[in-house]
Formats: C-alpha cells, structure tokens, sequence
C-alpha cells in the first residue's frame, strides 16, 4: 500500500490545486462521486486485505449500474474543465485512491477488520438495489469537498412585473 502511497503523491498535489476550480455537481454527478467513493473504498481493501475475488463479484454484480455512474462523473469532469477533463478524471481517481489508501495506513491492522464487512453490505443488498443509494447512504474519504448545484427557481412573473416589461 505504500508504494501505492508514494506513486501518487505528485498527482494528488496537482489535483488539490485544480479542485478549488470544480464546478458544482448536478444530483445525478454527486450520486457518481458517492459510487467513486464506494468502489475506490472497495478497491482500497481488495488489495490491502487480499479480498481481490470479492472486489470481482461486486463490479460483476453491478456492473451496468457502474457503468452508468462513470459515465456521469466523465461528464462532470467534461463540462468542468473542457479539454482537461479526461486528465482530471484521472487525477481525481488517483487521488481519490490515495486519500482512502491513506486513511488505511492510519488505521493500522484494525482496517481490514472494518474494512471487509463493507463487501458483506453490499453484496447483501436485495436486487433491485442501487449501489448509488447504498453510497449515498455512507461517507467515504473524499480528496475533495464536493458543493452540489442548487437548481435556481423561475418565479412566476406577476401581472404588475408583466405589464411593467411592456
């Protein structure tokens, strides 16, 4: 894990400048970063607790709906940052790995311990279940602070503001 930990240094630095420029995320981008957090969460502990094949089972499982949350976070790091975007796609996931891989190493011998009953979680969710509400639901160690954009009502315009435009 520390190798990991040392490979990403340089990308998550980079990325803690780029964050301060984020646009705000749509309901349906910040479902996408819950699901990030989850699935990089889960990668964390498939790989430091040798728990690989129950890593498989859950992207097997939920695949079209993974599927369906990447593509929502490719467009909000398309319409943040333009051409970037791909680039900082890759940078938020790698720093992403990096926090979580981070918070791991604190825990010491206790984070597979607490780690690995989040695989029995979600894969005892009922089918039908989304791996969004189950997300939503828990907080993950995020590289960044997330503001969700709040979409702004249209008042409705009354007759004197009407007759006043004429």
């Amino acid at each position: 894990m520390r190798g990991v930990l040392s490979g990403v240094v340089a990308a998550s630095l980079l990325w803690g400048q780029i964050a301060n420029a984020q646009s705000c995320a749509r309901p349906p981008e910040k479902a996408a970063f819950d699901v990030a957090g989850l699935k990089s969460q889960l990668m964390v502990t498939a790989l430091a607790c040798d728990v690989r094949e129950r890593y498989n089972d859950f992207v097997l499982r939920f695949q079209p709906e993974l599927m369906q949350q990447e593509r929502a976070l490719v467009s909000y790091f398309g319409r943040s940052f333009g051409r970037r975007g791909q680039q900082e796609h890759d940078n938020y996931i790698t720093s992403l790995a990096n926090t979580q891989s981070e918070a791991g190493i604190k825990l010491g011998t206790l984070f597979c311990k607490q780690s690995v009953s989040l695989f029995d979680a979600v894969l005892a969710l009922p089918q039908g279940a989304t791996v969004s509400s189950f997300a939503a639901d828990r907080e993950f160690d995020q590289p960044i602070t997330l503001v969700v954009c709040t979409t702004p009502t249209k008042q409705p315009m009354t007759r004197t503001a009407q007759s006043q435009q004429h």
